[in-house]
């Protein structure tokens, strides 16, 4: 079982996702990923947006972090309704309503999302079937709503290739964990 790590929440544990279709991120992979960004002050009051959510465990890790809200995107039926539990119990305890969970489609939900709305802090989960042209597509559309100075962390398998960046983005480091290996970049 699946628990956030450290903040307000830290300790709680998430409901996980049921079936092989969606990948938790070990507790290892996270611990060093927030380290990470907790060094580049990605997380404190950073509006948050977790693509391809899953279980939503780095959103919700985000908002006991500090960061001032959490969009958890999650198109799959069974995996939003586990968003929406572990949401509701990390706004429980967080005191008030931080963490959002929105049914559906990543390239859908980036399409209809307004112009003006920005976030510092992106998390993308792909399940490992996803092609690599839809992952440039999604990244692209992803950067124009990206705000000055935000990261975005690619999360997949260490035998995929490294993402094919849009022109606006940036790949800034890159780091492998057994399994998983997580690319990080910036906006240009």
């Amino acid at each position: 079982m699946s628990r956030v790590i450290a903040g307000v929440v830290g300790g709680n544990p998430l409901v996980s996702v049921p079936g092989i279709a969606t990948r938790p991120t070990t507790d290892r992979v996270k611990e060093a990923l927030f380290s990470r960004l907790e060094a580049l002050d990605a997380i404190d009051d950073a509006r948050v947006l977790d693509l391809y959510a899953g279980s939503g465990s780095l959103g919700i890790e985000s908002a006991s972090r500090g960061a001032s809200s959490a969009e958890l995107v999650e198109s799959d039926a069974r995996a939003s309704e586990v968003c929406q539990r572990n949401a509701d119990m990390a706004n429980e305890v967080l005191g008030r309503r931080i963490v959002s969970v929105r049914r559906s489609k990543v390239e859908s939900f980036l399409e209809r999302a307004a112009d003006d709305v920005l976030w510092d802090l992106v998390f993308l989960d792909p399940p490992y079937p996803l092609d690599e042209s839809s992952l440039k597509a999604v990244l692209a559309k992803l950067a124009f709503h990206l705000d000055e100075g935000a990261v975005v962390v690619v999360e997949r398998s260490s035998r995929s290739p490294e993402p094919d960046w849009p022109d606006t983005l940036e790949r800034f480091a890159d780091k492998k964990y057994g399994e998983t290996k997580l690319w990080f970049a910036e906006p240009v």
